[in-house]
């Protein structure tokens, strides 16, 4: 006989992995016929562009390129700065055992190197190593049983689950769009280099929708007809809608943005001005805090029962953190001579992580690329420069298998030129913190009760504790309840019993 059971269902996610990677994408480039040869490369930057990404079998897959620029020497009499714009397209697959179709996928690309060699006047290999962070996320709708209905006296243990369940999840597409003016004596012969990056966001949920809003910060480093070089710089707002069935304010939402293209168009000299479209994708996924009791053993005094069992793994205790390392350092930078700073690019690198109590523990460094100017704003160099950094970010409740996902972003960048040719550097980098555990849960199933089998009955049993014993086990064992042991036995703490105590194990009488 299957004994009738009331169920509930939920949706249960876990993170099945997070794993760290690089690859290296290589390339030659070749220069247009309307520029002059290279002579020798000053800088080389580049802006990662996703144009998909997916969970094979096994596998993770990314597609995308880096939107490269080369500033280098031209090979002329006058020696003057040019520059060279090219995709370094690429196409990467990552073994992962755990990786299943269906599965979500978060996944995190940064440069952490990129140069150029120069092969001849004409061609250039460009070499670039990409840090990868990928993570991994199933989820699955579970049902589980809230109470058995038919079987009369039937003992259940019950325990108590604080789980982070999905609510749902979204995307969208975006552009942030501008038409940045220059300075009215500036006449633009090309751009230089450009530098994106997403700051500032922050969510707001309402009516069964998520807002996601943010920033870009866009800097163009350009060079006039008169081969002066300046640099400009704007903020372009991004806001976007996704759609999330049944989400609310107290909800934990984890949003990331990709950038998918980039398109800089220099408008015709009358305009004075540079054309800025980035294209932006959001994603979203909602979670919910669930407090559930949950059965994870029964037994019938009278009955022989037998059931199927299986265990889940759940995320709980789901956090997003956020906190600030700030960095003060002063350089001293002689070459500088008084002259001007056009742009500094900053790649913060964690070099180790290490989970304490109630904390982690950052250590790593930022390096700083400085482009500056030369010869009075008709030339540029560069220098390059490392600064350590030791961060302490307090997280509560966290432990060694707590599952920790760490973005950093910049906020604050500040340098200044000193008039003892030192630079005075202002630096906060922004730590982003998602963290969760996993939770081992038993769900039981498909209860059916033995009518064939006889239960002993025992008027009473003396029983001495063992090692690993409960009063739920000692319970089910001699078919009696925990109340009839704890009265019995004047017990007033179910959980304080000791090895080698003796307790009287009464019959049930139902």
């Amino acid at each position: 006989m299957n004994a009738e059971t009331t169920k509930d269902s939920l949706c249960v996610n876990q993170i099945i992995t997070q794993k760290s990677n690089n690859f290296m994408i290589e390339d030659d480039a070749i220069v247009p016929d309307i520029k002059p040869d290279i002579l020798n490369a000053i800088s080389t930057s580049g802006t990662i562009c996703i144009y998909k990404k997916e969970i094979q079998n096994g596998k993770v897959k990314v597609e995308g390129k880096i939107n490269t620029y080369i500033m280098y020497y031209a090979d002329t009499e006058d020696g003057y700065i040019r520059s060279l714009n090219t995709n370094l397209d690429f196409s990467q697959s990552f073994n992962i055992p755990e990786a299943q179709e269906g599965m979500d996928l978060n996944l995190d690309l940064s440069v952490r190197s990129i140069d150029c060699k120069v092969l001849n006047g004409r061609k250039v290999n460009i070499k670039a190593i990409v840090d990868v962070n990928i993570t991994i996320l199933a989820n699955e709708k579970v049902d589980f049983i809230k109470q058995v209905d038919n079987i009369k006296d039937i003992q259940l243990l019950n325990e108590s689950f604080r789980i982070n369940s999905l609510i749902g999840k979204g995307e969208t597409k975006t552009y942030a769009k501008d038409t940045i003016k220059l300075d009215v004596a500036d006449n633009l012969s090309e751009v230089m280099k450009t530098n994106f990056r997403i700051i500032n966001s922050d969510v707001k949920i309402s009516y069964n929708k998520v807002l996601v809003k943010s920033d870009l910060e866009a800097k163009v480093l350009y060079l006039t007809d008169d081969n002066r070089i300046n640099s400009v710089e704007t903020i372009i707002p991004i806001m976007g809608f996704i759609d999330i069935q049944d989400v609310t304010e107290d909800n934990i939402c984890d949003v990331e943005y990709e950038i998918c293209n980039v398109i800089v168009d220099p408008k015709n000299a009358e305009e004075h001005a540079i054309y800025v479209e980035v294209e932006i994708k959001i994603y979203c996924a909602a979670y919910k805090n669930n407090e559930l009791n949950i059965v994870q053993d029964l037994y019938s005094p009278n009955v022989e029962l037998n059931f199927t069992q299986k265990q889940i793994q759940a995320m709980q205790s789901k956090e997003n953190l956020q906190d600030v390392c700030s960095i003060r350092s002063k350089q001293v930078m002689p070459e500088l001579n008084g002259e001007k700073i056009y742009d500094v690019d900053i790649l913060p690198i964690i070099t180790n992580q290490t989970i304490l109590q109630d904390k982690i523990l950052y250590e790593g460094e930022v390096k700083l690329n400085f482009v500056y100017s030369t010869n009075n704003s008709t030339g540029i160099e560069t220098k390059e420069i490392s600064l350590p950094f030791n961060f302490n970010m307090q997280c509560q409740n966290i432990t060694q298998v707590t599952s920790v996902n760490t973005r950093m972003e910049i906020g604050l960048q500040n340098f200044v030129i000193t008039s003892d040719n030192s630079v005075d550097i202002k630096i906060d980098l922004i730590f982003k913190v998602s963290m969760s555990n996993n939770a081992n849960i038993n769900i039981i199933d498909n209860i059916e009760v033995n009518e064939n089998n006889i239960i002993n009955k025992y008027s009473m049993v003396v029983y001495f504790v063992k090692p690993g014993d409960s009063l739920w086990k000692i319970a089910k064992k001699f078919g009696s309840t925990v109340n009839a042991i704890t009265e019995t036995n004047v017990i007033e703490q179910v959980d304080n019993i000791a090895v080698g105590q003796q307790l009287f194990i009464p019959r049930y009488n139902g």
